[in-house]
């Protein structure tokens, strides 16, 4: 659903520019014109390409607004994502913006047509004001998920490479060959390629810890870097860490199973139970109100 959003997002400002090209043809377009033919030209014609080219456009303007706090948060905030469609943080604030006047338009459309307040409209501003922060945490919850169900297999997988025999890089790339695609296979490739170029081991794995800042990927790789300070065997390590993990798993999965009724409390209650027993008592209600009726 957020997708879906961001999309709407990428739509309208296609539709920006649909309109900015509009003035231009009307003799406006001394200024916008050489601004649309490039915007034409990178977004292949597409709806979405052009609103997405507009949100780039913007975004390089807002850098000279843009304070460091803010692009500092969101830089980590996207790379924790996997920098979803390589967007950067001024893009996000174009998204903002976009949002921002969306939602306003949208809110004195909705105000005016129910006769609400037109101070309203302000409360849909600012939720397309918020939105592309929400959907950016969105899919940094995504990229964790998939990470943490990828990370026991993982795990087993570099764990019995190491104790077949292989040092740490040959077993981290026989992971990154034979693993399962995802987030976590692309970090991983990431840290072997930095050990190839020469980094240590601590110093790539602390740089995907940094880049990740995942709990219990962090827990393992801390027990690595200790284990490879230390001088302890690396394969029991692994074989210690991937035990813990699928033991914290099962506890996590038994842990949603226990909350699985208290969150169907609710719908039993406001949709089931009203149901059941409208058809269960409804007859004998009507039965008895307007029973005498025919008599």
């Amino acid at each position: 659903m957020p997708e879906m959003w961001v999309d709407v997002l990428m739509i309208v400002a296609a539709v920006v520019f649909a309109g900015a090209a509009g003035m231009a043809g009307l003799g406006v377009g001394n200024v916008v014109q050489p601004f649309l033919i490039e915007v034409k030209e990178e977004s292949g014609g597409g709806a979405a390409g052009a609103g997405q080219v507009v949100v780039r456009k913007l975004g390089v303007m807002n850098r000279r607004f843009m304070w460091p706090g803010y692009e500092d948060k969101m830089r980590r905030s996207l790379i924790k994502a996997g920098e979803p469609k390589v967007y950067k943080p001024e893009d996000i604030m174009a998204l903002q913006e976009i949002g921002f006047v969306v939602g306003l338009i949208f809110g004195l459309i909705l105000c005016n047509a129910v006769d609400f307040n037109l101070a309203l409209s302000l409360v849909v501003a600012l939720i397309g004001l918020f939105y592309p922060l929400i959907w950016v945490n969105d899919q940094v919850a995504k990229r964790h998920l998939a990470i943490s169900r990828a990370l026991p297999f993982n795990l087993d997988l570099l764990t019995l490479s190491v104790e077949a025999g292989l040092d740490f890089t040959a077993a981290l790339a026989k992971v990154v060959d034979k693993g399962k695609g995802g987030p976590l296979r692309e970090e991983l490739a990431l840290v072997l390629k930095q050990l190839k170029m020469g980094k240590t081991r601590e110093e790539a794995l602390k740089t995907m810890i940094a880049r990740v800042d995942l709990p219990a990927l962090s827990q393992f790789v801390t027990a690595l870097i200790q284990a490879d300070k230390m001088g302890t065997s690396l394969g029991k390590v692994l074989r210690i860490q991937s035990t813990q993990l699928r033991i914290e798993r099962t506890q996590r999965a038994e842990k949603l199973a226990n909350e699985a009724p208290v969150k169907m409390l609710f719908p039993l209650i406001a949709c089931i139970f009203p149901t059941v027993f409208m058809v269960l008592f409804g007859p004998i209600v009507f039965a008895f109100m307007y029973g005498n009726v025919g008599a």
